[in-house]
């Protein structure tokens, strides 16, 4: 057996210098920091791609999470997951579903002229492969800006070629004029003007009405007064997109019960958290959330009273 030790390597490299032989190397390119922008995964005769829209980092989490605890509680759930404590990540995925019938797109990101690191659903989808005139269906989970800012490009509806499928709840509360000189306005107005176009080619849902084989509504109200999420199952293989229910994969799921400033009835908010994700633990079945980290796919297990989140690795390729 051949031994190493100091001597020897320093031998080794006085007779390599001896012969000539160069340890000098062109110091390669530093290029930057990379993501992936999309991941397809088969689920039975479906095929699932989560794309990546866009991430941001965020300053002072305990202003979004945990605003009825402590700033020390809030940094101190971060720090004991190895997160920083002064920042955090938003990312925006929106989901491609290929039923082999249809193309089905599951919200339509931030939209062009987002800000920054934002509002790139197309190129991603470009990159895997789907162009916007392919999208059949665009189904909207819940009617904030980051998931309708996408519906029009240049004046013009992004996905030409599409019926659109609402939920009835969101969109009444959204279009009404009751919003008028509230808080809520603004999001009015772009419901009015994004939304509202599509109307004589929407569906306008219930929770466990159908959007296409295999894929049904589930009620998940609180965080938005009608939000959305959707069941699909294809050859007995399940997986639930869970939209904004849980917006942080430990933030909100560790500690489902704290209050989360986006969601509009903190109550009813933290009441599906337990709901949806207790059942996903119970039953195994894998989700995909709209702000959890790329590729956003993953399991959670009951610990204590909230739950613990496990990416996909490989799961979902077998």
């Amino acid at each position: 057996m051949t031994q190493f030790t100091r001597r020897s390597v320093l031998a080794t490299g006085a007779a390599g210098a001896a012969l000539g032989l160069s340890q000098v190397h062109a110091a390669a390119p530093l290029m930057g920091s990379w993501r992936p922008t999309y991941r397809r995964v088969k689920l039975g005769a479906f095929e699932v791609t989560t794309l990546l829209d866009g991430a941001a980092p965020v300053p002072n989490p305990q202003g979004i999470f945990g605003q009825d605890q402590s700033v020390e509680a809030v940094e101190g759930l971060l720090a004991a997951n190895n997160l920083p404590t002064d920042m955090m990540e938003f990312t925006f995925l929106p989901t491609i579903v290929n039923t082999g019938a249809e193309l089905i797109l599951f919200d339509t990101g931030n939209g062009a002229g987002a800000q920054p690191a934002r509002g790139n659903l197309l190129a991603a989808m470009e990159a895997a492969g789907y162009s916007a005139d392919q999208v059949d269906v665009v189904v909207i989970t819940h009617m904030h800006p980051d998931h309708i800012g996408g519906m029009m490009t240049d004046g013009a509806p992004t996905f030409p070629n599409a019926r659109y499928v609402m939920g009835a709840t969101e969109y009444d509360f959204w279009n009404s004029t009751d919003r008028v000189g509230t808080g809520a306005e603004g999001i009015h107005t772009m419901v009015r003007n994004t939304l509202a176009p599509m109307a004589e080619k929407t569906t306008f849902v219930q929770p466990g009405d159908s959007v296409a084989s295999g894929i049904e509504a589930m009620a998940a109200f609180g965080h938005t007064p009608g939000h959305m999420t959707y069941h699909i199952e294809s050859e007995g293989k399940r997986v639930v997109l869970t939209a904004d229910a849980a917006n942080h994969f430990v933030l909100s799921l560790q500690r489902p019960d704290w209050e989360v400033r986006f969601d509009m009835d903190k109550a009813a908010a933290a009441q599906t958290r337990k709901d949806l994700f207790g059942m996903l633990a119970a039953d195994g079945v894998p989700f995909i959330g709209y702000h959890m980290p790329y590729p956003a796919m993953g399991f959670v297990e009951a610990a204590g009273d909230g739950f613990d989140y496990t990416p996909v690795s490989y799961q979902l390729n077998l």
